[in-house]
């Protein structure tokens, strides 16, 4: 029985963030799509501890003899070592070097972050990623990216010989939502707390009007933000920016509904998955002008220019004080998010390999 396996490695990363998602998300998918005799498994590293790389309806995770460091290594060096099965998805770059013949590699590329925006990761990170996703390009099967906007980008960045396919995500599939203590108004930001995601910008501009509080859901990532230290800097009161730190997926379904508008400021994104949650719940969206987010929001969002805190100061306000402009920026971005779903995006991971 052919078999398709997930590398669900960034399941168990400390931070998994967008990328984590976006593979437990496409992992619940694939096996409900599958083509008829097909299976779906997963692998991972060696970890003391693989039960949050667990998910329903998939067979594993399988444990690789190798710890992190050592397998993120061994794929680095080019080694020829295959984990298995008839056919690999690998949705980070974190991947084999090629398929052994009468097989195929499918490698997620998210964004081109490592190119456009170096200073917001490490200078390990940036050289990491540069040569996986070149190699990637230049040997895989296929390249899947999640916008045209970064399938355009990193054309110009490395030599592809691979298929590229743009398979958009879907909403997130929530439990029931659990409700946290929350004000009745608040601007919302969901993601974690790096660089790239443009919080500076967000608290620059909550300190130029009078409004509800900024509520930003997420773990700290690589960088050392401290947004309530840059609230101080900014004269904010105390209790105008609150950090709720990592939540739950129900805890996220419930901050995330009675949100009176999400704010995406990233200065670069490969999707943008909080906005089309946002939009799928019924929350209105403001976010910035990078080409993924624009491409993604087809114009049912308010997009404001990158780095820009006075415009996106002008635009929460004017969404914060309109309820004519909310309800329609709702019905827009519920009519947006209609166009994608993780049934898709799994059927067309499976066109790649049947």
């Amino acid at each position: 029985m052919p078999e398709l396996v997930v590398i669900a490695e960034q399941l168990l990363a400390p931070v998994p963030g967008g990328t984590g998602r976006y593979t437990a998300e496409l992992l619940r998918a694939l096996p409900a799509a599958a083509p008829d005799g097909w299976t779906v498994s997963s692998v991972v590293a060696r970890h003391a501890d693989v039960e949050a790389a667990r998910v329903d309806g998939v067979a594993g995770p399988r444990v690789l003899p190798l710890p992190p460091r050592a397998l993120v290594a061994a794929w680095q060096l080019g080694l020829p070592w295959w984990p298995g099965g008839d056919a690999v998805h690998a949705p980070t770059p974190l991947a084999p070097a090629k398929a052994p013949r009468g097989r195929t590699l499918s490698v997620t590329v998210h964004d081109t972050v490592p190119w456009t925006h170096p200073e917001t990761l490490t200078p390990r990170g940036v050289s990491w990623h540069r040569a996986m996703i070149a190699r990637a390009a230049a040997k895989a099967n296929a390249l899947v990216t999640p916008t045209q906007a970064v399938a355009d980008d990193l054309a110009t960045r490395v030599e592809i010989t691979a298929q590229t396919h743009v398979i958009g995500h879907g909403p997130t599939h929530f439990p029931d939502a659990v409700d946290i203590d929350v004000p009745e108004h608040y601007v919302l930001a969901i993601g974690t707390l790096e660089p790239r995601k443009g919080i500076d910008v967000l608290i620059d501009a909550m300190s130029r009007f009078d409004g509800p509080p900024l509520l930003l859901a997420g773990q700290p990532g690589w960088g050392g933000l401290d947004p309530l230290e840059m609230a101080r800097a900014r004269g904010l009161p105390d209790g105008r920016v609150r950090v709720l730190g990592r939540l739950s997926d129900a805890e996220l379904a419930g901050v995330l509904r009675r949100a009176s508008v999400l704010a995406v400021p990233s200065l670069a994104e490969g999707f943008g998955l909080p906005l089309l949650e946002a939009m799928a719940a019924g929350v209105p969206v403001v976010h910035s002008n990078a080409p993924a987010l624009v491409e993604v929001s087809g114009a049912a969002g308010v997009s404001v220019p990158r780095g820009d805190a006075a415009a996106l100061a002008v635009a929460l306000q004017d969404v914060l004080a309109s309820p004519a402009r909310t309800a329609d920026l709702v019905e827009r971005g519920r009519e947006r998010a209609g166009h994608f779903s993780w049934r898709a995006a799994a059927e067309a991971i499976w066109a790649i390999h049947h």
